[in-house]
C-alpha cells in the first residue's frame, strides 16, 4: 500500500507525490549505536534492490487486508481516524478530534458521509482515482531513483535506535548529470537526504530528506516547492512479505497552480497495526467500521 492510502484525506495531491518521492529518499535523527564497518558492494547495488522492492510496496495497495489507527496532526488541528485497507481503497472514519472523541452531532456527520459513500459507489471510485494516478507518478519516480542521485555510505554506519536487524545507512544527493525524462521527475532534481536500507530484506525502513534547491512540479504551473522543506518517513513490515508505510513528518512550502503558496506542516502516523482475516469489499469495510463503538476517551 502507498503512503497516500495510509493517510487518507490529504489536503494536497501534489505534496502526497512529493512525499511519495522524498518516501524513497540528514537532519536531527538520534542514533542509538553506530556500525562503522562498511557493507559490502556499491551503495548504488542496494539501492536499485531496495528500488524493486518499494515498487512492489506501492504496488501492494488493495491487495492484503490491513486495520489501522490514522493519527494526523497538522495546522488544522489533530485528527483520528479509523482505517480499514480494502480491496477497493482505503475507507476511513473518523472517530475523535483534537485529543476527544466525537461529539454525537459529529459523529451523525461522520455516519451520513459514509452511508452516502456506500450509496454512490461512483463517488466513491471517482475519490480514489486520484490515488491511483499519484501512485502511477510515485511509481516513474522510483524506477528514476536509481539514476537520478549520487549515492555514497554514511560514515560509521549509524543504526537507529530499536532496529531489530542490521541497517545499510546510505546519503544521496543528485547528479547533475541527470536529465528528467518527465515534467514529474523534475522534483529528482532538488532532493538530498539519508535512507536506512534493512539489510537482510533489502527494504527501506527510514528516510530522511531536504529540499536543497527549488524544484518544480510540471515546470513550476502545477507546483513549485521551495527550499528548506524536510521530510522524515518510515515504514514497518506486517507480516507475510508486506509492509505499511508507518509515519511520515513534512515541513514543505509549496505554490500549487502558480497562485496559492502554502506551508505543509503535517505528522501522521499509523497506531495499531493489524492484519484482517480477509479482504473486504469498500462497502463491507464501511459497514464495519459503523459497527464499531466509538473510544469513550
Amino acid at each position: 500500500m502507498g503512503v497516500i492510502s495510509l493517510f487518507p484525506g490529504r489536503s494536497s495531491s501534489h505534496t502526497a507525490l512529493l512525499a511519495c518521492v522524498l518516501a524513497f529518499t540528514p537532519h536531527g535523527y538520534s542514533q542509538e549505536k553506530v556500525a562503522h564497518s562498511l557493507p559490502p558492494g556499491p551503495p548504488l547495488a542496494w539501492i536499485q534492490a531496495a528500488s524493486a522492492n518499494e515498487l512492489r510496496i506501492v504496488e501492494d495497495d488493495g491487495t492484503f487486508p490491513v486495520r489501522y489507527l490514522a493519527h494526523k496532526v497538522d495546522n488544522k488541528g489533530e485528527t483520528l481516524r479509523d482505517t480499514i485497507e480494502s480491496r477497493d481503497g482505503s475507507v476511513a472514519r473518523l472517530i475523535a478530534k483534537d485529543g476527544k472523541p466525537l461529539t454525537s452531532e459529529e459523529d451523525a456527520e461522520e455516519r451520513e458521509r459514509l452511508n452516502d459513500l456506500l450509496a454512490s459507489p461512483y463517488a466513491f471510485a471517482k475519490h480514489h482515482k486520484r490515488d491511483a494516478s499519484a501512485r502511477e507518478y510515485s511509481s516513474d519516480l522510483i524506477k528514476q531513483m536509481p539514476a537520478a542521485m549520487i549515492y555514497t555510505y554514511t560514515p560509521g554506519q549509524p543504526q537507529p535506535p530499536g532496529a531489530t536487524s542490521p541497517q545499510v545507512v546510505i546519503d544521496f544527493k543528485p547528479d547533475p548529470k541527470f536529465q528528467p525524462p518527465t515534467m514529474v521527475t523534475e522534483l529528482l532534481t532538488g532532493i538530498e537526504g539519508r535512507l536506512w536500507i534493512d539489510a537482510n530484506r533489502h527494504v527501506v525502513t527510514r528516510a530522511e530528506a531536504r529540499v536543497d534547491r527549488a524544484v518544480n512540479f510540471g515546470w513550476g504551473m502545477l507546483a513549485h516547492v521551495y527550499p528548506g522543506g524536510t521530510v522524515e518517513f518510515e515504514q514497518i513490515p506486517v507480516g507475510d512479505g508486506h509492509w505499511i508505510y508507518s509515519h511520515l513528518d513534512e515541513h514543505l512550502k509549496i505554490r500549487e497552480v502558480m497562485v496559492k503558496t502554502a506551508n505543509e506542516n503535517t505528522n501522521m502516523t499509523a497506531l495499531n497495526v493489524q492484519r484482517m482475516p480477509e479482504l473486504l469489499s469498500y462497502q463491507d469495510a464501511i459497514h464495519k467500521l459503523l459497527e464499531t463503538p466509538l473510544p469513550k476517551k
